[in-house]
C-alpha cells in the first residue's frame, strides 16, 4: 500500500473565517483579543478560553475578563489566580508535527483506562502545549497533526474550511458498484446525511480489498460509519492525508516529524494565514529524516 493524493481534486482553499490579522505578532497598541493570543500560544483552544472567560477564571489587571477584552503590552493577566506570562505565549514560533498514530492509541492527554496516549509520544514544549488538529479513534491509524499555534489549528479544523481528509481502507469482501455509487451520492446516518467525495479502488488479494476515500468533514468515526451503513466490514483504516499534508513515506508508527520553515510557509499559505517569524531564540529542532509532501492548490 502506498500513500497517494487525489488526482481529480485539490484541497479546497480555506475561507477567511476567524483569522487573526496579526497572526504570530505582538498585539498592537489597540490590543488583541485575549482568546486569540492565548490560543495562538497553545494555552488552549479559543472555545476553551472563551469558556474560561464565561466561568470567571481569567482576570485582566485585577478585573474579570469579558469576551471583548484585549491585551496590550504591560497588561497583567491571570488564569485561576495564577499569573500568565502571555507575552511569551505570543512570541513563540509556530511548530507543527506530523505524527503517525498507531492502532490502540487514544487522542487524549490523560486516559482514565490507562491506554497509551498520543501526547505521551510528543516532544515537550518549553511554553504552551501541543494542540491536535482533529482526532482519530482508537482503531484508526495514520496521520495526525499537532501544533502550538491555536489560530492555525482552528483554521484547519473549522467546519467551514471543508479540508479534505483522505483514508486508506481495507475492506473484507467485494463491494458492488451500486453500493459505491450510493456512498458517493450520500446516505442517511444517525447524525445526518453524509457521503464520500471520492472513492477509488486500489487493489488487493483474496478477501481483502483496498480503497482510498476522501471526506471533507470531521464527524466522529465518519468513514467507518459510512461503510458500515452498507453492511461492509472495515478491517483496517488509516488516514494518509489531511488537507495538503501527506503522511511521509517511511515514517514509522508512533514517530513524528517536525515541519521545516518552507513547509510551514506552504501550510500557512494553504490556511490563508500570514506567517511571521518572531525575533526569539529558536527552539531545538527534531532531526529531520523523512521528506514531507505538501500538496498545493
Amino acid at each position: 500500500m502506498k500513500n497517494r493524493t487525489s488526482k481529480n481534486s485539490a484541497p479546497k482553499q480555506l475561507t477567511e473565517h476567524n483569522v487573526s490579522e496579526n497572526n504570530g505578532q505582538q498585539p498592537s497598541e489597540s490590543g488583541e483579543r485575549i482568546q486569540k493570543v492565548l490560543a495562538r500560544g497553545g494555552v488552549g483552544s479559543r472555545r476553551e478560553i472563551e469558556r474560561w472567560i464565561a466561568e470567571g477564571r481569567l482576570k485582566l489587571n485585577g478585573h474579570l475578563v469579558t469576551l471583548g477584552d484585549r491585551l496590550k503590552l504591560g497588561d497583567h493577566l491571570q488564569l485561576n489566580d495564577r499569573v500568565l506570562n502571555w507575552q511569551k505565549f505570543s512570541e513563540q514560533p509556530t511548530q507543527v508535527l506530523i505524527y503517525h498514530k498507531a492502532t490502540g492509541e487514544v487522542v487524549t492527554r490523560n486516559d482514565p483506562e490507562g491506554r497509551p496516549t498520543v501526547f505521551s509520544r510528543l516532544p515537550k514544549l518549553p511554553t504552551g502545549r501541543w494542540i491536535n488538529v482533529g482526532r482519530l479513534d482508537i482503531n484508526t491509524s495514520g496521520l495526525l497533526l499537532f501544533t502550538n499555534n491555536g489560530e492555525l489549528a482552528n483554521r484547519l479544523m473549522h467546519p467551514s474550511s471543508e479540508v479534505e481528509r483522505e483514508y486508506a481502507v481495507r475492506i473484507l469482501g467485494d463491494v458492488a458498484d451500486a453500493t459505491l455509487e450510493k456512498l458517493k451520492h450520500g446516505v442517511e446516518l444517525e447524525d445526518g446525511k453524509a457521503k464520500f467525495d471520492e472513492i477509488s479502488f486500489s487493489g488487493g488479494e483474496g478477501a481483502n480489498k483496498w480503497y482510498y476515500v476522501i471526506v471533507r468533514e470531521g464527524r466522529n468515526r465518519l468513514v467507518r460509519r459510512l461503510w458500515e451503513s452498507q453492511q461492509v466490514v472495515v478491517s483496517r483504516l488509516m488516514r494518509v492525508r489531511y488537507g495538503p499534508v501527506v503522511l511521509p513515506d517511511g515514517l514509522k508508527a508512533q514517530a513524528c516529524y517536525e515541519m521545516n520553515d518552507k513547509e510551514l510557509d506552504l501550510l500557512f499559505e494553504f490556511a490563508g494565514l500570514t506567517r511571521t517569524k518572531p525575533d526569539v531564540q529558536e527552539f531545538k529542532k527534531m532531526p529531520k529524516k523523512h521528506p514531507i509532501k505538501i500538496k498545493r492548490n
